[in-house]
């Protein structure tokens, strides 16, 4: 546990509630932080941080919401705020970075744009992501999440693997570590890639994006690896680091891409 850091999560105050409350309180913090912002152009730490007791359940992810007149932790409903940060013509890119970096350095905040994915992954902002989350290893653990079993709470270790196990298999195949090794591993592999490294990854990856792909006009050539790295090696570099990071949904949207180019030749 880092210097200052407690034993238990503590959560924004405004991220508790009913769905409705939490989503009018979330509102308001996002408008906040963008007047803020717009200011100055930096952002404010919420008003009210809540300590939870151990064994909390949050709800991490918004798919297993299903009693929303309960008041509960909405932990996903972070990004309510982010939704309406940009005011006044202002770049929504540039405010939502600034957000992310600066509450990456929370807890909640680690937690949050660790499993949420939000904007190109990157095998860089990866990286950042689970160093982040890797540093609030101990706070983390002490709270329990519904993110894909609506009824069973999960432990961090099992969010971890339902939201970056990609990440795990694509740069630390070897599974016989413990979550928190793997995604260590994987990290500092991810913050230290060359290209070369990203492509090896996202070979290690492609499997699965190719199973999931679905009604492929071209799937014999699309899943051909010499066309796969042909490919790859003629997308620039913006375009590649959208998926250098090797998330899963972000290959099959490449996969979907090649189908397509392919049927307009």
């Amino acid at each position: 546990m880092t210097p200052g850091q407690t034993a238990s999560l503590q959560l924004p105050s405004f991220l508790h509630g009913t769905f409705r409350s939490v989503q009018q309180k979330t509102h308001r913090e996002s408008l906040r932080c963008g007047e803020q912002y717009r200011k100055d152009g930096t952002i404010p730490v919420p008003r009210q941080m809540v300590e939870l007791p151990p064994g909390e359940v949050v709800v991490a992810h918004e798919v297993v919401d299903f009693q929303r007149e309960r008041p509960a932790w909405r932990l996903y409903m972070v990004s309510h705020v982010m939704g309406d940060l940009a005011q006044d013509g202002q770049k929504s890119f540039l405010v939502r970075h600034d957000y992310e970096a600066f509450f990456r350095e929370t807890a909640w905040g680690a937690l949050f744009f660790a499993t949420t994915h939000m904007g190109a992954v990157s095998a860089e902002r990866t990286a950042r992501r689970l160093h982040s989350v890797l540093r609030f290893w101990a706070p983390l653990q002490s709270a329990r999440y519904l993110f894909k079993k609506p009824s069973v709470p999960q432990t961090l270790e099992e969010v971890m693997v339902a939201s970056c196990g990609w990440a795990m298999d694509a740069w630390c195949p070897v599974g016989d570590s413990s979550v928190r090794s793997r995604l260590a591993v994987a990290a500092e592999r991810m913050a230290r890639a060359t290209r070369e490294d990203c492509v090896e990854a996202i070979f290690r990856e492609m499997p699965r994006a190719l199973a999931l792909a679905r009604n492929l006009k071209h799937r014999e050539v699309v899943a051909d690896p010499a066309f796969q790295r042909e490919r790859l090696a003629s997308l620039d570099a913006r375009s590649f680091e959208r998926v250098s990071g090797a998330l899963t949904e972000e290959l099959i949207g490449l996969l979907y891409d090649w189908d397509h180019e392919l049927g307009l030749q």
